[in-house]
């Protein structure tokens, strides 16, 4: 495996799995169903932690209609390459009309604010962010979206989206990003593996659970 360089890392932790994706990824939504098998499987053995790289924001954040002859496209090939399905309010709702704003930002604020209140169920609310968007068709930017999707989670609604608008979680993600960016991580999804003071790459792009389950195995056991 590729090796970064890690730091404030203790020997005495137990290996933890970084999952590294973005809202708006659509083979992160992909691979949604691998990485929740993945912790299911394996959370005996290691921690996991999922992190925002913030795909889309500042200058690319565009129209959908800016892109949507190269989404029309690659749905496609992720519903056949992965089994998820896309579903008909995103098609006719977000593709077809393009006037929703692709934002990576919002959703990461969404995570980072769920993050603190229940940490131990990141990855659950990551793949419903996705389901959202890409199922249910929410706008990337409908902030009351996310509030909802926490009242899911028994989160007070109000109190999450005033979380979620606060200084504290921009300044959270800003530095989510910058981590990101850190660790040498470029695409999504990226699987990390930390173990003691090592930081190493598991997985680049999508890859069925088969695959991922034999690299992790592997990396634990040397």
């Amino acid at each position: 495996m590729e090796k970064i360089n890690g730091n404030h890392i203790h020997d005495d932790e137990p290996p933890e799995v970084i999952y590294v994706y973005d809202a708006l990824c659509g083979w992160c939504y992909g691979f949604s169903p691998v990485i929740m098998q993945l912790r299911k499987e394996f959370s005996d053995k290691v921690d996991f932690l999922v992190l925002s790289g913030g795909m889309v924001r500042g200058k690319d954040v565009v129209p959908v209609s800016h892109m949507a002859d190269f989404l029309k496209d690659a749905h496609k090939v992720v519903e056949r390459t992965c089994g998820v399905e896309f579903g008909e309010k995103f098609i006719s709702d977000i593709l077809q009309k393009g006037e929703a704003m692709l934002n990576s930002v919002p959703p990461s604020k969404a995570l980072a604010a769920f993050r603190l209140e229940m940490p131990e169920k990141d990855i659950d609310f990551a793949s419903r962010i996705q389901k959202a968007i890409y199922y249910d068709g929410i706008h990337s930017d409908d902030t009351h979206a996310y509030g909802r999707l926490a009242a899911e989670f028994d989160l007070n609604q109000d109190e999450f989206i005033k979380s979620m608008n606060s200084d504290a979680i921009a300044e959270i993600v800003e530095n989510e990003f910058k981590m990101v960016e850190s660790m040498g991580v470029k695409g999504f999804p990226t699987l990390l593996l930390k173990k003691g003071k090592q930081i190493d790459v598991l997985v680049r792009g999508y890859k069925d659970y088969d695959t991922v389950a034999r690299l992790l195995q592997n990396a634990l056991s040397q």
